[in-house]
């Protein structure tokens, strides 16, 4: 079935239409009632900013899901709809997002246009005689400046792009960074990279330093996943699916194209095609989303190996830290 989704959204606008950003406080899935109305209270923050030279006015947005985004509006609307766990990543269309949202200076006036920012922090220092804070230049903004989803800590919020998905029990650190269009489907620790696409799934450590291969870059097409109690070491890397109760090494990155030794524990090793009884080599991929691995790098040889480990439950998160 075709899904939509509407708000009410203030905007940050020029004259000319050209949009800068729009915050939907209430989205929701589905089709407007014919009486929708937008809360009062919101109603009551349109104005003209003339430091900025911009509009802040109600739209209503209506989207189809299966759709790629047309718009500003519709993108943030969509941006929107992640963040507040109403959809998960890689459920809607966001191809060509980048093509309908400005690379904006996200200051503490707010979001501003970047062709006469000169011009608009003058202005703003001549009201107040202090200087304009920049947060970033940047076509996506902070999610904390208009999402906080309920059960999650986010020690730095500049590390959490809008359209992150977390779920209840997600704990980002300091380091950790979480774009748009991926996140976790769980409790997880993140204190690494989850780049966009990546899933992380419930129970899971991203370790500090550690980093996950998305989509955006490079062509490349292969959802990365990372499986209930999964690790990723500190300073690993993971260009493949993994399954759950998986473990890469601290400072290995693996990637589709690593050639893996596949060693047999208690006489067996797995495969695509069942169990085989010697080592043999593979590439990486051939072991995507399989449970059960831990993938390691021989301190003699250097060669990449993959140890099975049946049945060894994997990480577990400290329900303390998680209990958001």
């Amino acid at each position: 079935m075709t899904q939509h989704a509407w708000g009410f959204g203030l905007a940050t606008s020029r004259p000319d239409g050209r949009i800068l950003d729009v915050w939907y406080p209430h989205p929701q899935l589905g089709t407007p009632p014919e009486n929708a109305q937008p809360d009062p209270v919101l109603l009551s923050l349109e104005r003209d900013d003339d430091t900025r030279h911009v509009h802040l006015r109600i739209i209503k947005t209506v989207i189809n899901l299966d759709e790629e985004p047309s718009s500003a509006a519709g993108a943030y609307l969509r941006l929107h709809l992640l963040s507040w766990r109403f959809v998960e990543p890689n459920t809607l269309n966001l191809a060509g997002i980048f093509s309908v949202l400005e690379n904006v200076a996200w200051t503490s006036l707010g979001p501003c246009f970047l062709d006469d920012f000169e011009d608009t922090r003058m202005r703003a220092r001549a009201k107040t005689n202090a200087p304009v804070r920049i947060l970033s230049v940047d076509k996506f903004p902070r999610m904390v400046d208009y999402v906080i989803p309920s059960g999650v800590r986010i020690a730095d919020g500049n590390n959490v792009r809008l359209g992150a998905y977390l779920s209840a029990g997600t704990t980002v650190m300091h380091a950790g960074f979480v774009n748009y269009n991926s996140g976790s489907l769980g409790r997880a620790m993140i204190e690494g990279r989850v780049s966009q696409g990546v899933i992380v799934d419930d129970g899971a450590d991203i370790g500090g330093g550690a980093s996950t291969m998305g989509t955006l870059s490079g062509g490349g097409k292969e959802l990365v996943r990372v499986g209930k109690r999964s690790l990723l070491g500190a300073n690993s890397g993971l260009g493949i699916p993994v399954g759950d109760d998986c473990i890469v090494e601290s400072g290995l990155y693996v990637t589709a194209g690593t050639k893996v030794t596949v060693l047999p524990t208690g006489g067996v090793a797995p495969s695509r095609e069942g169990y085989i009884q010697e080592p043999e080599v593979v590439q990486a991929r051939q072991l995507a989303g399989m449970n059960d691995i831990l993938f390691r790098r021989n301190s003699q040889s250097g060669a990449v190996e993959a140890l099975p480990r049946p049945g060894v439950r994997g990480t577990q998160l400290n329900s303390v830290l998680h209990n958001n």
